[in-house]
């Protein structure tokens, strides 16, 4: 039983991979730019954005928030389906067709809880943090300001935006604009669960 769990979790993340590989080749296509110019404006290099969109790498929560910084659109973004797959989900998103993704580095599982390609400039996204675990993000100035929410629904998070650092528990919230480095920590040895809702006129974008 473990063999065969072990394995659907491998088909799992292959198939996750290969969506996020094929999202940002999307989104890269519909601006038409070269690999050279998304490393630019990301600072991934393009050998690493080339493997990512051939579903060759698994690359880090870290690395897909600067490829979606450099591509214009939320993190959220880049887990939709490329666009012919999602024309005929409707607004409404199932639990088991939601997204689910753990970062290769820190361990966090997060889940795209909000229906894809709404339009609405807001996405609700799920995530599972591990004891121990620290993920920290760049969050360079963006052309479309992101704004985002987290509630924490069980355990505790720190979370360091800038200069400032903050410790939620169990039904506390803040509230953010991405535009200032990032870090999220638990450090506790029970795994935190929190909602992240993000606002943007980006996350509406294609």
């Amino acid at each position: 039983m473990s063999y065969l769990m072990e394995n659907g979790a491998k088909a799992r993340n292959s198939a996750i991979v290969a969506r996020i590989g094929a999202r940002v080749r999307e989104l890269r296509a519909a601006r038409a730019m070269s690999l050279d110019a998304l490393a630019v404006r990301s600072a991934v290099s393009r050998s690493m954005i080339s493997l990512i969109e051939r579903g060759e790498a698994s690359p880090t929560a870290v690395v897909l928030d600067k490829l979606a910084s450099g591509l214009g659109v939320t993190l959220a973004s880049l887990f939709d389906a490329p666009g012919h797959e999602d024309e005929s989900v409707g607004p409404v998103a199932k639990r088991e067709d939601q997204p689910l993704w753990k970062d290769p580095a820190s361990g966090y599982i997060r889940r795209n809880v909000s229906p894809p390609r709404t339009g609405h400039p807001m996405q609700i996204v799920e995530v599972s943090f591990p004891p121990g675990a620290r993920v920290a993000f760049e969050n360079p100035p963006r052309e479309t300001p992101v704004y985002q929410q987290v509630w924490v629904l069980e355990g505790t998070i720190e979370i360091a935006l800038g200069a400032q650092q903050y410790r939620l528990r169990d039904g506390d919230c803040i509230a953010m604009q991405l535009d200032h480095p990032t870090m999220f920590h638990n450090p506790t040895r029970r795994t935190a669960r929190y909602v992240v809702v993000i606002a943007s006129e980006a996350g509406s974008r294609r």
